[in-house]
Order: structure tokens, then C-alpha cells, then sequence
């Protein structure tokens, strides 16, 4: 067998492996296959070569451009997945493990480039939250913005998912505008070589965007600085070990960590066997068991349930269990295959048996099971193995030794508030499961232990058909956890864009902060445009323009004919004396819904033009009431563009209603489409 020569790509350049490369054997087999590192590869090259080229030319494109990048890597991805999927299987992951590492990479690109579409701006700097005003002409304000930091991101993947660990941090960072350095773990770094190679190849990303390390970062950390960020998924134990590294305490480099940790999944007091719960709990335990060998993160590895349900539940986990082939991943038959490697087997045998000392094993003997396929038995298999403890308050163990792998551990609780201690004995998770049908169980649990957990999955018979899983962290939520599970965060949407990026209090007047994002704000400079707003088109449109309609009286006969037309006779509309004794209302008042109707009647322009809908309005707000005799007047500006296709984009238009004093009366946010 060809031994494969695992390359870096450093600086722009392939570097094959060289002095203290490393031997990399199949899962299934035991065999060498590969062969990567290279200790002469120069960090601080690589780093500058982000920084200086990488840097510029990603901070140059605004979200929307980035946005559209990803969408076209995750759609080449989509068209060379299969190579993916083939090389994967020396990994010792099956098909099924495959596609939650190889489609569930591609899908977060996908997330990511949809979210950075329609929730960023189609600019360079990202506005954070409301204006501040800090006097009262308002002529001096304060606006918190995001924008990219002027670093590069190292990313540090653990080994058992080496597509979508190494996608799921790519996706933000690009988004964000860093430039990104993945390292993954050597053991499956052929499968992200691959991807990379194949993300390089489609030259789809800019020039210095994205660089790869096969084997080990050498000093590139004592070279890092405050503008730089390292992102690490790996155990607790080398999580500590890197962000104690001296030259990141000194720099104050931003560091998240995303660790092991002793998941747990509870199931509910009412659910009794022969309940849908109870199915739904074993089998969600047994799949997190089996998945990837159960080398996942997210893994259950305690199982906590009602005391009298305890033997139940392992009755029916043996069952399940028993029925599981386990062999060469690459026989359709095959539903566990191989833990990574000899020395990952090794691991977690010796962890089992620190297990073993306070846990009786229930299921899976690790010296005598059945492997099925051809030139397997010097592969890295193990069985599933199920312990049982009967002290769950004394042992130690079975909350702080982790097997990473197909090992977990039944306890019982006495009642909800044991169950949420044993949950919170493991000292930080990313998730916590609960298996319930009743709604007081679920929010006593959240309660008793959300402080502790990155993410509560709760599930029953109404959500289980679309449910996700316990173990499938989405690109749409935050995935991290406090304590033992590193204290960071990854996904969740746009936060984890954020982490990339710096955010800055801004000051100044409300030109200035407009200009700087792009975004017209009260107080701000106002345009007058050659023509109607609504008979311009998209691109013709400048932030800023701003129309001002001629004045219309309200009537007690347009009053009293609305309520009759719409059904709406409150009382405050229809009758004086009940208006009167309302502390907000002087007497019978105009409909807020009227006030929003006469507002269009004064700005729309009725003939065919580029506007082709009014999609939304947002922030609505009747500030002073509009009585028989007053009069409105509108003032309508351009706020906010946003393209939405080739052929048109969203505009944001700030409405102002005004009464015969010059007072505001109603303000809102007009969302249209228009034609380019």
C-alpha cells in the first residue's frame, strides 16, 4: 500500500512532510498509511502571510461578498463530497459517520452563508445595537460597532470530526473577515487535507485566506498578538496546557476553548416504560453510544434515571446494544466501526477500568466480542460498554474520567433535585439531555441546571419526529459549555462572527456615525432627490433622501368611519367621556392603525414603479395621540439598503409622523423591495 504524504500549505506553497513527520495507521486495519509533518515549516511566515495578504483582501469585501464565498464553497463541497466520504473510512467512521462530519460541515457553510445575507449588512462595519444620546439637542452620539480584527485565527481541531470541526469554525471566521490557520489533529489529518485541498483548488477564497498545518503548530503561538485568536476542540486537559502558553497570557490573545466533557441525559420521572419518552431516552442513549464510536464531544456519558426505573433502562439499552454490528465501517452492514486509533483504544480502555473501580460493567466486554469484516483484528474496535453504579453520591470516577469512546454509566436519583446534582457533578458540560412530557419537570431542570451546561436538549413525543438529537450541536445555537467543557462558545449563529471581530464604542455626531456605517439615523444630514423616492430605482436611491409630504386633517367623521369600516370601536375612539377618563387620552382620539393608513395615502406615488413590495414595518411607536382637527404630515427617508438578489434589494426607510406642532406623533421603520 502507497504510503500518503500528508502536505502543509504554508505561505501559499504545498509543503510535503519532512523532519519529525509522523507515521498514521488505519483504524481498521492497523496499517500505516500516511505520513505527515514537518517541523521546518516557518510560523511566523505563515502568520505574516495571513496578516499582510489574507487580511487585506477579506476586509476588503463586505459581509454580503463574504456571504456569497461561503455559498459557493459549500456547494463545490456538495459536488466533491464522495472523496470525502471514501477517504473518511480509514478514520474508522462508518457512512452514517461520514455525513454528520462531511454534510453537517458543508450544511454549517450553508447556515452561515444564509445568515450572513439577511442578518449582516451588505457593508464592512456591523452596527451593534441603539444609538446612544447623550445630550439633548442630540447632536453628539454613541454607536458600538463590530469590525474585522487585523489578526489571523488558529484554529486547533480535535480528531474526531476532521470536516466539520475544521468547517464550523472556517464559516465565522471567514464571515467575519479573518483569515484562518487549521491545524487539525494528525491522527484524521488526511480527511482535512483533502477538504482543504479541495477548497484551495475551486479558488473560490482570496489569496492568503485559508492555510493548513499537517502535524504539530511548532512555535506559532509565542508568535501570536492581541489582533490574533486561537480557537481549540480538544480535551480540558490540553485546553489548560495552550491557553497557558506565556506569550498568550502576555498578548491577551483572545482564546476559546471547546473541551470534553461528561454529558449527561436525564430521563423524567413520568417517563415509564412503554411510553414514547422511554423508547425516545434508550434510543437517543444508545445512538450517542455507537455514533462515531462515541468519539464525540457530545456523547452521553452518564445516564440518569429514576431509581426504580434503572434496571429497566439498562434491560432495554442491552437489548439495543446487543443488536449493534460492529466492524470494517466500509460493509453497509457495519452500524459501529473503529475508535481512531491503537493508542486512542488503549485510552479508552484505561479509562474504562478507572470507571470499572466504582461501576459495575453491565454490557460490552472488551475481551471477548465479535468483529465483523476481512484483516480487522489488529484494528482499533472496541465493544459498547454500559456500567452501573449503585453510589452515584460517593463515586467519583464516573463524574471526572471520561472514556472517549462507545463507554457510558447508569445511576439512579431519588428525585428531580438529585437528578439535577448528579447532572451538575460532571462540572461543565455542552450538553445535558432531559426526556420528559411534562413541562414542570422541564423547567425545573433548566432552572436547577442550565448554569452548568452549554446546551439543554429536552425532547418528547411532540418534537421527537423533528428533533435533531442530543449529540448534533446546530450552526444556529451556541455550542460550548462553563467549566470542564472549556468555559467558550462556537456557533450560535452570528455571535461566533463576533468573536472575530472587534467591537468599538463610537462617538460622534450623527453624520459621522452614519457615514461610518452606512446608515441614516435622526439627526443625521437629510437629501433632497430629483424625483419621488418610489419612482427611483434601488441603486438610484441614496442613504439619507428624504421626502417631507404636505400636511392632512383628521376629521371625527374619518375617525368614526374607520372604527365602522374595520371594527375597531374602542372606547377611546368612539366615546368622549370614557376617552377622557383614560390618563393617556384627552378625549376621543384618531386609531393608530388610521394614523399608519393616512401616512401611506401621503407618500405613496400609486403608479407602476421600481417599489414591488412592502415586506414589513418594524419599531412601532405612537408617541403623542392625534385628535379631531389635528393634522399629520410624514417625513419618509432612505435608512438602510440591503441587495436581496440580482434583481432587487430591501430598503429601509425611517417614517416620521409629525402633528401641526412639529411633534412626533408615530415613528416606524418602512421595509420595501425594489427593483435594481
Amino acid at each position: 500500500m502507497d504510503i500518503r504524504q500528508i502536505s502543509s500549505f504554508a505561505a501559499g506553497e504545498w509543503i510535503a512532510p519532512g523532519t519529525g513527520a509522523r507515521s498514521i495507521a488505519s483504524a481498521i486495519t492497523g496499517k500505516a498509511i500516511a505520513s505527515a509533518g514537518n517541523d521546518a515549516l516557518d510560523a511566523q511566515a505563515m502568520l505574516g502571510f495571513a496578516r499582510d495578504v489574507g487580511g487585506p483582501a477579506l476586509r476588503a469585501m463586505t459581509f454580503h461578498d463574504r456571504a456569497r464565498m461561503l455559498k459557493a464553497l459549500a456547494l463545490h463541497l456538495t459536488e466533491n463530497k464522495q472523496a470525502l466520504y471514501d477517504i473518511s473510512f480509514d478514520t474508522g467512521a462508518t457512512q452514517s459517520d461520514h455525513m454528520i462530519d462531511v454534510d453537517g460541515g458543508i450544511g454549517t457553510l450553508f447556515v452561515y452563508a444564509s445568515k450572513g445575507r439577511r442578518e449582516l449588512p451588505d457593508e464592512q462595519v456591523l452596527l451593534d445595537g441603539d444609538t446612544e444620546q447623550f445630550g439633548r439637542a442630540g447632536t453628539f452620539l454613541g454607536q458600538h460597532i463590530y469590525t474585522p480584527r487585523q489578526g489571523v485565527a488558529v484554529h486547533i481541531n480535535a480528531f474526531n470530526f476532521p470536516v466539520w470541526g475544521m468547517l464550523e469554525k472556517l464559516a465565522p471566521t471567514l464571515l467575519a473577515g479573518v483569515p484562518a490557520i487549521v491545524k487539525p489533529a494528525t491522527a484524521t489529518c488526511y480527511v482535512t487535507e483533502l477538504a482543504v485541498r479541495l477548497i484551495l483548488d475551486a479558488g473560490i477564497l482570496p489569496r492568503g485566506s485559508l492555510q493548513f498545518v499537517a502535524g504539530g503548530l511548532g512555535d506559532m503561538l509565542d508568535h501570536l498578538n492581541a489582533q490574533d485568536a486561537v480557537a481549540f476542540t480538544g480535551s480540558a486537559d490540553t485546553a489548560l496546557m495552550l491557553k497557558s502558553n506565556p506569550n498568550l497570557l502576555a498578548q491577551n490573545t483572545r482564546f476559546t476553548a471547546e473541551a470534553d466533557s461528561l454529558n449527561a441525559s436525564i430521563l423524567g420521572p413520568d417517563a415509564e416504560p412503554g411510553t414514547p419518552e422511554f423508547d425516545l431516552f434508550v434510543k437517543e442513549v444508545s445512538r450517542e453510544m455507537t455514533t462515531k464510536a462515541g468519539q464525540k464531544c457530545t456523547a452521553i456519558r452518564r445516564i440518569i434515571a429514576p431509581e426504580a426505573r434503572v434496571e429497566a433502562v439498562i434491560e432495554a439499552l442491552t437489548a439495543r446494544l446487543s443488536k449493534t454490528v460492529i466492524g470494517d465501517p466500509r460493509d453497509s452492514a457495519t452500524r459501529m466501526g473503529a475508535l481512531v486509533s491503537l493508542d486512542q483504544k488503549r485510552d479508552v480502555l484505561e479509562k474504562a477500568a478507572q470507571i470499572g473501580t466504582e461501576a459495575e460493567r453491565v454490557f460490552g466486554d472488551p475481551e471477548a466480542f465479535s468483529v465483523a469484516g476481512e484483516d480487522v483484528q489488529n484494528g482499533a474496535f472496541v465493544p459498547p460498554m454500559l456500567y452501573k453504579t449503585d453510589n452515584p453520591d460517593t463515586a467519583t470516577a464516573i463524574h471526572e474520567v471520561e472514556a472517549f469512546g462507545p463507554v457510558s454509566t447508569v445511576m439512579g436519583y431519588r428525585d428531580l433535585s438529585h437528578a439535577i446534582d448528579l447532572a451538575n457533578r460532571g462540572q461543565g458540560s455542552l450538553v445535558a439531555s432531559l426526556i420528559t412530557h411534562d413541562t414542570d419537570v422541564a423547567r425545573e431542570v433548566v432552572l436547577g441546571a442550565a448554569a452548568w451546561h452549554g446546551r439543554i436538549y429536552i425532547n418528547d413525543r411532540v418534537s421527537m419526529k423533528e428533533s435533531t438529537g442530543h449529540g448534533s450541536p446546530m450552526p444556529h445555537m451556541v455550542h460550548g459549555g462553563p467549566g470542564r467543557a472549556g468555559g467558550g462558545e462556537e456557533l450560535g449563529g452570528i455571535r461566533a462572527v463576533k468573536h472575530y471581530m472587534q467591537r468599538t464604542a463610537l462617538q460622534g455626531s450623527p453624520d459621522m456615525i452614519a457615514a461610518v456605517g452606512r446608515k441614516w439615523m435622526p439627526g443625521a444630514s437629510e437629501i433632497t432627490g430629483p424625483a419621488h423616492p418610489f419612482t427611483r430605482r434601488y441603486g438610484e436611491l441614496q442613504i439619507g433622501e428624504t421626502l417631507t409630504t404636505a400636511p392632512r386633517v383628521i376629521s371625527l367623521e374619518d375617525i368614526e368611519h374607520f372604527a365602522h369600516f374595520t371594527g375597531d370601536t374602542f372606547y377611546a375612539h368612539m366615546d368622549e367621556d370614557a376617552a377622557k377618563r383614560n390618563p393617556f387620552f384627552p378625549g376621543r382620539v384618531a386609531h393608530g392603525y388610521l394614523l399608519l393608513s393616512f401616512a401611506a395615502g401621503l407618500f405613496v406615488e400609486p403608479n407602476e414603479g421600481p417599489v414591488l413590495a412592502n415586506t414589513g414595518l418594524d419599531g412601532l411607536r405612537f408617541m403623542k395621540p392625534v385628535v379631531a382637527g389635528d393634522s399629520i404630515a410624514v417625513r419618509l427617508t432612505v435608512k438602510q439598503k440591503s441587495p436581496r438578489s440580482a434583481d432587487y434589494g430591501e430598503v429601509r426607510w425611517h417614517v416620521t409622523l409629525t402633528n401641526q406642532d412639529a411633534e412626533k406623533v408615530a415613528e416606524y421603520e418602512l421595509l420595501t423591495m425594489n427593483a435594481f
